[in-house]
């Protein structure tokens, strides 16, 4: 068993939905940052997804490339986002999963990347283009570590294609709930749902929904089926503004609505 996989078991025997807060590391500077992890700790947050900066995030909408370049113009290198894991465990325990591209990765070197940041307390990888079908050597490596590798459902994902990405599904799945970026903004979580409940029928591996989630019903929305639902534009527009109270706000007006949903 691992810190996330821990979590999310409590969660579920607790009849609890689990809320998951991406933060952009470094944005807009890592002591920032640090207060953030702490506040979303604090207001309710039970895992931590730390997004590491990238030139060219394609899944990321506008809020999240905004932290994106303003980390990187403040310098946040791979070996930095490391110092930040290694910090946020001198005070947390707290699943942390992180969320990045391929070319950082390979940059710096697969293997050495799982066992440092691993080291660290990073728990685990959302790679959002890293395709299933090229996954294989990662997924080999990331399970000898102990090291999630997060796969993903969309709207589009048929079913043959569900039944594939259960089979090695780890951690959680990743459902993504529309096609498109990162992004606070009106969804029909109902089409989601139904690939979710696919999804339910071929394993037992944690589901969280992310992509547009920016408040309480949307949350309560996307968590229908879902063991879990995934907040980051709204959370890292107010981090951005260094609105760190504006932020714990949310969450755990999020946390409330979640909990009092299953009462």
């Amino acid at each position: 068993m691992t810190r996330l996989s821990d979590k999310l078991e409590s969660m579920r025997k607790a009849g609890k939905k689990a809320l998951f807060i991406y933060i952009t590391a470094g944005a807009p500077d890592f002591q920032t940052t640090v207060e953030a992890v702490k506040a979303a700790e604090k207001a309710g947050a039970d895992v931590i997804e730390i997004g590491m900066p990238f030139s060219d995030p394609i899944a990321d909408g506008p809020v999240i490339q905004e932290a994106s370049v303003i980390a990187l113009k403040n310098g946040a290198t791979m070996k930095k986002i490391l110092g930040l894991i290694k910090e946020l465990r001198k005070f947390t325990q707290i699943p942390l999963v992180g969320m990045g591209y391929i070319n950082n990765i390979l940059t710096y070197g697969v293997e050495k990347f799982i066992d440092d940041f691993k080291d660290a307390g990073l728990d685990g990888m959302i790679i959002p283009d890293l395709p299933h079908e090229e996954s294989a050597d990662m997924r080999a490596v990331c399970k000898q570590a102990d090291f999630h590798l997060i796969e993903f459902v969309t709207p589009n994902t048929i079913p043959a294609r569900i039944k594939e990405t259960c089979l090695s599904a780890d951690g959680f799945i990743y459902c993504v709930s529309v096609n498109g970026v990162t992004g606070v903004r009106a969804i029909d979580y109902s089409v989601i749902n139904d690939i979710a409940k696919l999804v339910r029928e071929e394993t037992s591996v944690p589901l969280a929904v992310g992509f547009g989630i920016g408040s309480p019903e949307a949350a309560l929305a996307a968590s229908e089926v879902a063991d879990a639902v995934i907040v980051g534009s709204a959370v890292v527009k107010k981090i951005l503004e260094k609105d760190i109270a504006g932020a714990s706000e949310l969450i755990a007006a999020i946390r409330t609505a979640l909990d009092e949903r299953v009462k």
